[in-house]
């Protein structure tokens, strides 16, 4: 049988880990580290299934590691007692945050009623900002700041339509 063309790195520590038997959880952990490098580009797909295919195919640890061991975020040695942490690849995504501006606009379009549309400007401004900041960023609050900008911009045309008719009236008055 001919070797593999991986290293004979072995994450198991102690004389007889590389011919321990493999458990279906060793299995599952090395086929877990392929799948990452895999889905990072590090391998191609006829490789991947290959090395998937030996991986469940194992009987020893020393097997799985080979397999594994040119790839990051493989199975390291832990010393007894200390939890493992799960690698990167694992971890959940970190959810983005939302834009305090934006926030701020949709408060200042809902406040527009209250305060007779003496909100609505900055609903304006705010909601602008935000979003192009959302854009770049990419952090969550875009309808609030569209709800800041509809409710500024709608409150900013009543002022202004309240301004012309005052204006027309006067005029007409004489």
């Amino acid at each position: 049988m001919s070797q593999p063309p991986y290293p004979s790195w072995q994450p198991w520590q102690g004389p007889s880990a590389p011919s321990m038997l493999a458990s279906h959880a060793d299995r599952e952990r090395a086929v877990d580290v392929l799948r990452a490098g895999y889905g990072e580009g590090r391998m191609e797909h006829g490789e991947f299934e290959k090395r998937v295919a030996r991986a469940y195919a194992a009987r020893t640890v020393g097997e799985l590691a080979v397999l594994v061991a040119d790839l990051p975020q493989g199975p390291l040695p832990q010393p007894a007692g200390v939890m493992p942490v799960p690698p990167r690849t694992f971890l959940p995504v970190p959810r983005p945050q939302t834009n305090a501006k934006a926030v701020a606009a949709g408060v200042c379009g809902l406040l527009c009623v209250p305060t007779m549309g003496l909100t609505g400007i900055p609903a304006v401004v705010l909601g602008h900002v935000a979003r192009a900041e959302i854009r770049s960023r990419g952090e969550l609050g875009d309808g609030l700041a569209l709800t800041g900008l509809v409710l500024g911009w709608l409150s900013t045309a009543g002022w202004a339509l309240v301004l012309v008719l005052l204006t027309v009236v006067s005029i007409a008055a004489g």
